[in-house]
C-alpha cells in the first residue's frame, strides 16, 4: 500500500520549481523549497507569490487558501532543511553534472526510506540513481510547465526502482490532481521523444526555406488544431533547452531525425533563445514577453495576393464529401459556381447536400432563406466538362488516383479558357504530374482544402516549379475571399501538415510496438502534456490506418528518409483490415453505427 507522504522538499526554483512548490502545497503538503543562493530564492518565492495571486484574482483560489498554501512552504538556500523530507523533487538546469553533485549530497543528507525524484526531461533518471548508495529509492516525475496548469505527470522508472516507491510517486501524482503515465526510462520518455521530433522536423523545414515560420506555425494551428504552432512553441521551450533535449536524445537512439537541425545550435549561440532573451525564430517586444512584434522576416499582409488575375466564376469538378463542402463554400462567398459530376445523379446529390447544410444553418441562426435562396442561385449542375469553357478558375476534388487526375486535366487543358488557373486538391499526388498533363502549367496549382472544407480554415496553396507567379497570387487572393488562411508551400510530398504530421505518428506506432507504452498512456501524454487535441492513435483511428499508411508510404518514397518507413504494426494492422474506426477495429475496437 502506498505511503502517504506529508512532508517533501523542491531542489530548484525557477518557473519549474516554483510550480511544482506550488502545486505540492495546494494539495495540503508542508514544502522546503531550497535554492543555491538568497537572490535566486527571492526569485523563486517571487513565482510563487504572483501565480497564486493570479490565481486568487481569477476566481481559482481564495485569499484565506491562498495564505495556508505559501504557510505550508518553508524557504531555505540549505540541502541540509531537506533531512526530514519523505521525498524530494529535483527542478534544476538540466545539465548532467549538477544533478548528480545534488543526488550524491541529497544521498548523504536525507534519510534512507526518502524517495529521491528528478524532474528531467531527457537526461537519464538511471544515471543520476547511481550518483547515490540508493538507486532503488530513485525516480523520475517530470512534470509539465506551467506545473499548476498542465495535468500531466511521467513517472519514469528505471531497472532498479523499487515497486513501492512507484506506488508511492503513483500516489501522490493521484492526490496532485494529475494525470499520470508510468514509463520505463528512456531519453524523452513520451511526450517529449514524439514531440521534439516533430519540432526538429519543422525546424529542419524552415531551415529549408520550404516554407516560412509564419505559414509553418499557421498550418499546424489551423490544420491540425494543435495549441501553437512548432517554431512558435520552440521559441516558448528555449531553443538551449530545446537543443540540449534533442541531443540528449539523438546521442542514446542515433537517429537521424533526433539530431538537432544545425539552425538550432546557431540560434543558441548567437544567443538568441526565444522569448526568454526577446528573440528566438520569431522577435519579440522585450526579454520574457509573449506579444511578436514585426522584423525583417514578417510578411507583408495582402502581399502573397499582389498580381492575381480576376476570379468571377468557378468551376468544380467533384462529388464526393470535399467537393460538396467546396461548392458550399465557394457559393456563399458570392462566386457564381458550376459543379461537374459524373452522371445527373451525382448532380442533384451534390446541390441537395449543399441545400440541406444551408437549412442546418438557417435552423442555428447562421443564415435566413434569403440567404440560402441567394446561394443557391449561384450553383449550376452539369455533366458536361465543356461547361467549364468560360469560367476563370477550376477546382477538381475527384478520387485521389494519378491517372484518373492526369486525364481530367489533360481535358481541362483543352476546354477551359486561355488564362484560367486549373486546380488540384490532391493531398499527396505531385501536382506538377497534373500540371504537365494539361498542357499549360503554368496556370496550375495546388489547393489543398481540409476536411470538412466549410468549418476548417487552412488552405495550403502548392506551387509547382512552373507554376506563374500570378497564378499562385490568384489562389492566394481566392482564399482570402473564402474566409480561409491560405499558406504557400512547393511541390513535394505531404506539403506542410501531412509531411510533419504523419512522421510524428509513425513515431507513435514505432514506441507502442516496441511495447515503451501503452496507446492509452501514449494518447494521454500527448493530450494532457502538449495540449494535442486527440492522441496520436485517435487520430490514426479517425483517419484511417490505410489512408495513414499510403501517406507514410508516399512520404518515405519521396524523401527516402528511413526513419519515415512505416512501422511494421501498421502495415500488419492494414492486412489484417483493421483500418480505425470505419471497420470496427483499428488500434483501439469502436462501436460501429
Amino acid at each position: 500500500m502506498a505511503r502517504e507522504l506529508s512532508q517533501v522538499g523542491v531542489v530548484g526554483l525557477g518557473t519549474m520549481g516554483a510550480g511544482i512548490t506550488e502545486v505540492l502545497a495546494r494539495a495540503g503538503l508542508d514544502v522546503t523549497a531550497v535554492e543555491v543562493s538568497a537572490e535566486a530564492l527571492g526569485r523563486g518565492r517571487g513565482h510563487l507569490e504572483q501565480s497564486t495571486e493570479k490565481a486568487v484574482q481569477r476566481g481559482k483560489l481564495d485569499a484565506a487558501d491562498r495564505e495556508a498554501l505559501l504557510a505550508r512552504v518553508r524557504w531555505s538556500t540549505s540541502l541540509d532543511d531537506l533531512a526530514e523530507a519523505e521525498l524530494v523533487v529535483e527542478a534544476i538546469p538540466e545539465r548532467m553534472e549538477l544533478k548528480t553533485e545534488v543526488f550524491a549530497r541529497l544521498d548523504k543528507i536525507c534519510p534512507p526510506d526518502t524517495i529521491l525524484a528528478t524532474n528531467t526531461s531527457s537526461l537519464s533518471v538511471t544515471e543520476l540513481s547511481v550518483a547515490t548508495g540508493r538507486p532503488s529509492k530513485v525516480i523520475g516525475m517530470h512534470f509539465f510547465n506551467p506545473a499548476p496548469v498542465m495535468k500531466l505527470v511521467e513517472v519514469i522508472s528505471t531497472v532498479v526502482t523499487e515497486p513501492s516507491v512507484i506506488a508511492d510517486v503513483e500516489a501522490l501524482a493521484e492526490r496532485l490532481g494529475k494525470t499520470d503515465v508510468t514509463v520505463g526510462d528512456k531519453a524523452g520518455f513520451i511526450a517529449n521523444a514524439l514531440l521534439f521530433g516533430y519540432l526538429n522536423h519543422a525546424v529542419s523545414m524552415y531551415e529549408a526555406k520550404y516554407a516560412s515560420r509564419e505559414d509553418i506555425d499557421a498550418a499546424m494551428r489551423l490544420g491540425c488544431g494543435l495549441p501553437m504552432g512548432p517554431l512558435a512553441l520552440m521559441d516558448l521551450i528555449g531553443i538551449d533547452t530545446a537543443y540540449e533535449i534533442l541531443d540528449t536524445m539523438y546521442r542514446q537512439s542515433r537517429d537521424r531525425l533526433h539530431a538537432p537541425s544545425p539552425i538550432i545550435k546557431q540560434l543558441m549561440t548567437a544567443g538568441l533563445l526565444g522569448r526568454k532573451t526577446g528573440r528566438g525564430f520569431y522577435t519579440y517586444a522585450g526579454r520574457d514577453s509573449a506579444e511578436v512584434v514585426p522584423d525583417a522576416l514578417t510578411p507583408t499582409p495582402g502581399g502573397a495576393a499582389e498580381g492575381a488575375r480576376p476570379v468571377q466564376k468557378v468551376g468544380l469538378v467533384g462529388s464526393g464529401t470535399m467537393a460538396t463542402g467546396m461548392v458550399e463554400v465557394f457559393a456563399k462567398a458570392g462566386y457564381d459556381t458550376v459543379v461537374v459530376a459524373r452522371s445527373p445523379e451525382k448532380v442533384d446529390g451534390v446541390l441537395a447536400a449543399v441545400a440541406r447544410s444551408l437549412d442546418k444553418q438557417i435552423t442555428r441562426g447562421r443564415l435566413d432563406e434569403d440567404g440560402k435562396a441567394a446561394v443557391l442561385a449561384r450553383l449550376t449542375g452539369t455533366t458536361d466538362r465543356a461547361d467549364l469553357a468560360d469560367v476563370d478558375l477550376v477546382v477538381e476534388a475527384v478520387v485521389e488516383s494519378l491517372e484518373v487526375k492526369q486525364e481530367l486535366f489533360a481535358e481541362l487543358g483543352r476546354v477551359c479558357k486561355p488564362g484560367a488557373v486549373l486546380a488540384t486538391t490532391t493531398s499527396s499526388l505531385p501536382v506538377i504530374e497534373c500540371a504537365q498533363a494539361s498542357g499549360r502549367p503554368g496556370d496550375v496549382v495546388g489547393l489543398h482544402f481540409f476536411n470538412p472544407a466549410t468549418v476548417m480554415k487552412l488552405v495550403e496553396v502548392v506551387s509547382t516549379v512552373a507554376t506563374a507567379d500570378d497564378v499562385a497570387a490568384t489562389a492566394h487572393a481566392v482564399c482570402g475571399r473564402l474566409g480561409k488562411h491560405a499558406v504557400s508551400c512547393t511541390d513535394r510530398s505531404g506539403f506542410i501538415v501531412n509531411a510533419l504530421l504523419f512522421p510524428y505518428l509513425n513515431d507513435a506506432v514505432r514506441m507502442l510496438q516496441a511495447h515503451y507504452a501503452t496507446a492509452d498512456d501514449i494518447d494521454a501524454a500527448m493530450k494532457v502534456g502538449c495540449g494535442y487535441p486527440m492522441g496520436p492513435f485517435e487520430l490514426l483511428d479517425t483517419v484511417g490506418l490505410d489512408v495513414s499508411l499510403a501517406i507514410e508510404r508516399e512520404l518515405y518514397t519521396e524523401f527516402r528518409e528511413p526513419g519515415f518507413a512505416p512501422a511494421p504494426l501498421l502495415e500488419h494492422l492494414v492486412t489484417a483490415g483493421y483500418l480505425g474506426r470505419k471497420t470496427g477495429r483499428g488500434f483501439r475496437e469502436h462501436v460501429r453505427r
